[in-house]
């Protein structure tokens, strides 16, 4: 909500929202809260080099040897999905070492 209209955020906070990040919301620690950032800039990335090879999800399941449903669950970062299989993705799809190392936080 830090993007929020000033006006918008004063009423809310006055109306009694408490205004946060999602990481203190969740109670995260600063290296669960980059766990997680990690995680999602992979999923990420898997998608727009899917969508940007104009693979649809069952054809890039079939190169992983998987199943459609996996690869969703993968696209929205799903908790059963590890960093390890994120970056594997990647590597199935030609991303390089240098191109992942790039999609990760400073």
């Amino acid at each position: 909500m830090s993007n929020m209209n000033p006006k918008k955020k004063h009423h809310r906070i006055s109306t009694g929202y408490n205004i946060g990040t999602p990481s203190e919301f969740l109670r995260l620690t600063p290296e669960e809260a980059a766990y997680v950032e990690v995680k999602v800039r992979l999923a990420v990335s898997v998608h727009r080099r899917r969508v940007a090879m104009k693979l649809t999800p069952t054809e890039l399941a079939r190169r992983l040897e998987s199943r459609q449903s996996r690869v969703a669950k993968m696209e929205a970062a799903d908790e059963s999905f590890s960093i390890d299989l994120l970056v594997r993705s990647l590597l199935a799809l030609g991303a390089s070492a240098t191109s992942i190392r790039r999609m990760l936080p400073k």
